[in-house]
C-alpha cells in the first residue's frame, strides 16, 4: 500500500467511524485511551505555566544558560503542581500542562499557580543571581488557568502518540499565558467563581489577591489577574 492510501483510508476511517465515550474516573493517561475514534469525558482544571520571553532568552544567552532555566523553572512548576493534587499530562518547549480534577480543582490550581508565582520569586530568582551575578536577565512567567468539560483523545501514530485534550480549558488556559507577565497569574470567571474564598483573599487584614478585567479578544470575557504569591514551605 503506498503511503497516500495509507494517509486517504484512514481519514476516511476517522471520518466514517463512530464514536466510543466513557467518563474518566481519573485524569487519563496516554495509555488508557485507544487510537481509534475512542475517546474519555471529563470534567477539569487545567494549568499551563510558561516562561515568558523565551524566544529573546534562547536568542540573548548561551544556551547552556537558557537550558538551566527552562529546566529549574519546569522543575519547580511540575512539582507544585503535582503537590497539589494536578497531573502532569504535557511538556511544550517551555511550558507545562497540568490537570486537575477532584472535589476543589480550582483551588488546587489556583493555589499551585501562587506557589509557583513564590518559587520564581523567592527561591529561582535569588539564586539565578547569586550563581550569575551581573546578569541582566530576570525570569518572568503566566499561568493560566480554566475548567470545562472536556474530551479527552489519543492522536498520532503507533509508537508516536500522546493525548489530545479538546474542550475550552485547555484552549483558553494556553492563551492566557499570551497576556503580559507583569500579573503571573490569570484566571477565568469560571475558576475564580468556584473556588474556596482561601484562594481569592490574603493578607492581614483580608483583602481580594485577584483584580478582575475584560478579555477584549475574548469577545470581552471577564477573567482574574494576580500578582500574589503563596508560600512554598
Amino acid at each position: 500500500m503506498s503511503l497516500r492510501n495509507d494517509l486517504e483510508n484512514r481519514v476516511s476511517s476517522t471520518f466514517k467511524s463512530s464514536w466510543q465515550y466513557v467518563d474518566a474516573r481519573v485524569v487519563p493517561e496516554t495509555k488508557s485511551i485507544g487510537m481509534g475514534n475512542h475517546g474519555k469525558n471529563l470534567t477539569a482544571t487545567v494549568l499551563y505555566a510558561d516562561l515568558d520571553s523565551s524566544t529573546a532568552l534562547v536568542k540573548n544567552y548561551k544556551r547552556e544558560f537558557a537550558a538551566e532555566v527552562y529546566k529549574v523553572f519546569l522543575y519547580c512548576a511540575s512539582r507544585l503542581i503535582a503537590s497539589e493534587g494536578g497531573e502532569i499530562r504535557s511538556f511544550d518547549g517551555d511550558r507545562v500542562m497540568g490537570v486537575f480534577d477532584g472535589d476543589t480543582p480550582n483551588t488546587d490550581a489556583v493555589k499551585a499557580a501562587l506557589k509557583i508565582n513564590y518559587a520564581v520569586k523567592e527561591i529561582i530568582s535569588p539564586r539565578l543571581l547569586l550563581q550569575y551575578p551581573g546578569t541582566k536577565y530576570g525570569l518572568k512567567h503566566t499561568v493560566g488557568i480554566d475548567c470545562s468539560d472536556i474530551l479527552v483523545i489519543r492522536g498520532g501514530v503507533r509508537d508516536n502518540n500522546d493525548l489530545a485534550w479538546i474542550g475550552n480549558a485547555a484552549n483558553i488556559a494556553a492563551k492566557l499565558n499570551s497576556l503580559p507577565s507583569e500579573y503571573p497569574t490569570w484566571i477565568t470567571h469560571r475558576v475564580f467563581d468556584k473556588m474556596a474564598d482561601k484562594a481569592k483573599f490574603g493578607g492581614s487584614p483580608k483583602r481580594s489577591m485577584w483584580e478582575e478585567c475584560s478579555w477584549t479578544p475574548m469577545d470581552g470575557m471577564r477573567i482574574y489577574r494576580s500578582n500574589w504569591k503563596w508560600k512554598v514551605s
